[in-house]
């Protein structure tokens, strides 16, 4: 059986899907992007910025699952320009043991929802 999983300190949805589904002990978060859950509003300010943005989005989507970055077993990341690839990963990366980070792909794509430069999802297991 599926659950929903809300939190107000992740954006709210803008579309129909829900920011995760807990199915049994696995969480499948949708895709976050940068913005600000208090606002609605973009935060663009530099990739680094972004990232970290979207990074705080899924702690708060994680959390309300009762989960952490340590419960994460894969993740999606979606980029608008490889040449950031660096940049992004130092922010990811922080928020991540290396010895136990999850599995990951990340990929270029033409565009993403809003016009952002990034866009990341993940699944955890309790």
């Amino acid at each position: 059986m599926k659950k929903i999983i809300y939190t107000e300190n992740a954006p709210a949805p803008i579309g129909p899907y829900n920011q995760a589904v807990l199915v049994g002990n696995t969480l499948y978060t949708s895709g976050q992007i940068a913005l600000n859950p208090l606002t609605m509003e973009l935060v663009l300010d530099d990739i680094e910025t972004e990232t970290k943005q979207v990074m705080e989005n899924m702690k708060a989507v994680l959390a309300a699952a009762d989960m952490t970055f340590e419960n994460v077993i894969k993740t999606s990341i979606f980029i608008m320009n490889m040449n950031d690839f660096t940049r992004i990963n130092s922010v990811y990366g922080s928020y991540f043991d290396e010895a136990t980070a999850p599995a990951r792909e990340t990929v270029q794509v033409a565009c993403l929802p809003k016009n952002v430069n990034i866009e990341i999802s993940m699944i955890a297991i309790k």
